[in-house]
This record gives C-alpha cells, structure tokens and sequence, in this order.
C-alpha cells in the first residue's frame, strides 16, 4: 500500500480550523471592559450606589466596593473592576 498524498492529506487543515473556532468561542465568552467609557461607567456606579453595592466616602472621594472591600477615586476603575469582579463570581458559580 502506498503513502497517502499529503496534498490530499487535510488533518492539519481542521486542527487549526478547530482551534480557531475554539478561540473564538472564548473570545465570544469574556467580559469585554476596555470600551467602558466614562458616561456608562458614571450610570453603572450610579446603579451600584442606589443597589447598596458601592458607597461613596463623600470627604475623601473615594467609593468602596463592599463585596470585596476595595476603595476606588474613580468610577472608571470602579466600573471596570466591578464588571471582571462579577464576571468572575459568575464563572466561578457556572464551574461548580
């Protein structure tokens, strides 16, 4: 019997076919935080103060996050945390 054409020989094609197709599930999976700007991340804060979540320190303009206790000057840093905080309690409740 003889040798298979490796022209003809397509494994390698669907492996990295595959792999791409894994890699953009993944992609399609996370939580994307770098286009959060600062209006949303303003109206996200808000809703993080009116649900209990966050609470403003007036004298010193800092907002404490009280699930985990962390302090943050700005609501940018605060939304963004809060959005890969979340993402990662929910991944964490999905895996059990």
């Amino acid at each position: 019997m003889t040798n298979p054409n490796s022209i003809d020989d397509t494994a390698d094609d669907y492996s990295r076919f595959e792999a791409r197709l894994v890699a953009h599930d993944l992609d399609a999976t996370r939580v994307v935080t770098a286009d959060l700007g600062e209006t949303t991340a303003r109206q996200l804060v808000t809703e993080l103060i009116d649900n209990s979540v966050v609470t403003p320190v007036p004298g010193k303009r800092v907002f404490v996050h009280e699930p985990s206790g962390t302090a943050f000057d700005s609501s940018t840093q605060l939304a963004v945390f809060h959005q890969g905080w979340t993402a990662a309690r929910n991944a964490d409740k999905e895996g059990e």
